[in-house]
């Protein structure tokens, strides 16, 4: 395995150089661990797992495991399966969320929905959630698999939510953050739990770091709801106003409410074609609710950044610090 030979994605980059010289490396070992996992699942699925798994993004998820572990253990075999594990979930839900979406694009390619169907993109999903927990069952450790089950219980109960609010331009403010903390900050949150839990520190709170992944795991959903509206699409990977489109209220649009009363006479039903939707996002632009959502982002990041513990090491609370700032970065 050579696992100094991936590439790190750009915002991985500069964290991973401050967390220390263990990261990179263990990071290409998990690339290699995602991608022997979705080349051995049934053959039928293979395909489908490894374009999600090669596909790519940010994998900041896992990253964030490895960064909260503060350093390498002896053997970073538990680690590497932790971050993965966490990854494989994320996956897992993303191929999900399309199905239901029935969306065409993902990361500006196309979904496995659109190409197998939702049958084989459901039953994809359904093997890469599993193979999370066959990995993490092999650490031995029974408290991890609590705490990635209780996050994938928590993004299930957040999609039953966002099913429920469907086309409900109603949706209060307490109930959109929480879908964001069940089907977003939970994860985060997961992950730097596991990170904490195969650190090679002894005599650590494994929920020390909890706090900062859930307020940057909802400042994350909160930004990628606006960059739902603020577009373009070669940024996105996805139209804009795709949100809209699936009946997905989100803040921009709770905000953009509160101002303008031609968007509270909206009804969202009625929002049926890519034109509209363009039309609907330029009505939310140009109310501020943009601004104001990124602004409510910002808060968030920053009670993340004071919540982090003063025993922390400097380079683990550098590295930190600029998972945070990169959320912010990235819709800059």
């Amino acid at each position: 395995m050579d696992a100094g030979s991936h590439a790190l994605a750009a915002e991985a980059a500069p964290i991973a150089v401050a967390a220390g010289p263990y990261v990179a490396p263990l990071m290409g070992a998990v690339e290699d661990l995602l991608t022997e996992v979705a080349a051995a699942t049934a053959p039928a699925l293979a395909p489908h797992g490894a374009s999600t798994i090669a596909a790519g993004g940010k994998r900041l998820r896992p990253l964030l495991v490895l960064v909260a572990a503060g350093g390498a253990p002896d053997d970073p075999a538990g680690l590497v399966r932790a971050a993965a594990s966490v990854e494989l979930v994320h996956s897992a839900t993303l191929v999900h969320d399309d199905v239901l979406d029935g969306a065409d694009l993902r990361r500006g390619q196309p979904t496995v929905v659109a190409t197998a169907g939702p049958g084989m993109a459901t039953a994809a999903g359904d093997q890469l959630f599993a193979r999370a927990f066959t990995l993490l069952v092999a650490n031995g450790r029974p408290d991890e698999v609590r705490v990635l089950s209780d996050a994938g219980s928590a993004l299930a109960r957040g999609e039953l939510l966002q099913r429920e609010d469907a086309w409900n331009a109603e949706v209060t403010l307490d109930r959109y953050l929480l879908r964001c903390e069940l089907k977003t900050a939970r994860l985060f949150e997961s992950a730097c739990t596991l990170g904490v839990m195969e650190s090679p520190a002894t005599a650590t709170d494994p929920r020390m770091l909890a706090p900062f992944g859930r307020d940057v795991g909802l400042a994350f959903q909160i930004l990628d709801d606006v960059l739902d509206v603020q577009g373009p699409a070669e940024r996105t990977g996805k139209h804009r106003g795709t949100d809209l489109l699936d009946g997905t209220v989100t803040l921009p649009f709770i905000l953009a409410r509160e101002r303008d009363p031609a968007l509270r006479a909206i009804e969202p039903r009625t929002i049926t074609s890519a034109e509209q939707a363009e039309q609907v996002c330029d009505a939310i632009a140009s109310t501020g609710a943009l601004a104001e959502a990124r602004e409510q982002a910002l808060a968030l990041v920053e009670r993340a950044r004071a919540s982090l513990p003063d025993g922390l090491g400097r380079a683990q609370r550098e590295a930190l610090e600029l998972v945070a700032h990169g959320v912010v970065a990235r819709y800059a």
